[in-house]
């Protein structure tokens, strides 16, 4: 039996969050340590431990996700300028292996994102 992750048991009520999006496939939460003004994760309920472990019957999820990081930033008056991160594998960063990908903006700060961020 597999042990449910963080985002599972965040999904199903067992340790709180404040859901700032959700549907039927995701969902949209701040991230506990922020990286930037903004950090909020993109999590699908489906569990997929990292990227490169998608397959081919989860594109129409991938491509979901993407459509909603640009729904979240439209939301959150942060589409002009946002970073997408997703950590694949332990040494890429990865921490929680479910899926999740990363929204970071500088919002209200006068920095700008530059290559060197993260």
């Amino acid at each position: 039996m597999t042990t449910a992750t963080l985002f599972t048991r965040i999904m199903n009520k067992e340790i709180p969050a404040e859901i700032l999006y959700e549907d039927d496939l995701c969902i949209v939460i701040n991230d506990i340590a922020p990286q930037a003004p903004v950090h909020m994760l993109v999590i699908p309920r489906q569990p997929i431990p990292r990227l490169a472990d998608a397959c081919q019957a989860d594109r129409e999820l991938l491509g979901h996700l993407m459509w909603v990081v640009g729904e979240v930033a439209r939301l959150y008056d942060i589409e002009d300028a946002f970073r997408l991160v997703v950590n694949n594998g332990a040494d890429a960063g990865q921490t929680v292996f479910h899926l999740h990908l990363h929204i970071l903006a500088n919002k209200g700060s006068d920095e700008t994102f530059s290559e060197a961020t993260l």
